[in-house]
């Protein structure tokens, strides 16, 4: 990836803290504050449905209990992922993939969506999401950047869609860190915010890779990452930051 077609800032699972993670209602939010690009996490129902959920479990953003990736989606569907949060978003439904393309495409929204198997199903679920990638936007401008984690799915997210572009997420620096990156030909790295330094970043720029930062939610570590020259920050905090600064 040559033109790199992403904003600089990105807000973390629709808006942050500030909606319910992973809704339909947290990218309206985050777009009311002018953020026009989401982070967000996929998983797999049971039955194979793609679905916005970041724990394996249901208990903490929804009413359900249990695995979710073994659960059948219209069972998933039915649940209320908006009123943990607040009244507000009382109601608020665990989207699919679909019905988030089908919003983002209509919106000019962009996504960075993070492949999130539940464990034991990484092969799986990056493939599945892939191919799910490839039909939803296949008539996009700008295709959504797939990251994750599980290098299983990165590799099995190449292997069914090679043209989508990958990043690698990392919580930490292990010593073949880029040779990962390289050999899921990804595009880019995204690193928790404190592991940037001069010497990383300088190796992913001679490796051609774009950089991007997690979860950058205070003023003084933006700055710190903006004068650094990272292409992109996710944040929590989208009362905070001006995406069109």
């Amino acid at each position: 990836m040559t033109a790199w077609p992403y904003p600089r800032w990105i807000a973390h699972r629709g808006a942050g803290n500030f909606a319910p993670e992973n809704t339909l209602g947290a990218f309206r939010l985050g777009a009311a504050h002018g953020y026009t690009m989401f982070e967000c996490d996929v998983k797999l129902s049971a039955d194979g449905v793609p679905l916005l959920l970041h724990d394996s479990t249901l208990e903490r953003t929804t009413d359900g209990r249990g695995t979710a990736g073994q659960r059948p989606w219209a069972e998933l569907a039915a649940l209320d992922a908006g009123s943990w949060h607040s009244n507000a978003f009382a109601g608020e439904r665990l989207p699919s993939l679909e019905a988030v393309a089908d919003c983002c495409l209509a919106q000019g929204w962009l996504l960075n969506i993070e492949i999130k198997p539940t464990p034991g199903t990484g092969a799986l679920t990056g493939r599945v999401v892939a191919d799910a990638v490839a039909r939803l936007w296949r008539n996009a401008r700008v295709m959504p950047l797939l990251s994750s984690f599980d290098v299983a799915a990165l590799l099995a997210a190449r292997a069914a869609q090679p043209q989508l572009p990958r990043g690698l997420l990392l919580s930490r620096l292990p010593e073949d860190w880029l040779a990962t990156a390289e050999k899921a030909t990804c595009v880019a790295v995204i690193c928790q915010h404190a592991l940037w330094t001069d010497a990383v970043l300088a190796q992913a720029k001679a490796a051609r890779l774009r950089t991007l930062s997690y979860t950058v939610n205070d003023a003084a570590t933006a700055k710190r990452l903006l004068a650094m020259g990272l292409d992109a920050l996710i944040t929590d905090r989208i009362d905070l930051f001006d995406p069109n600064a």
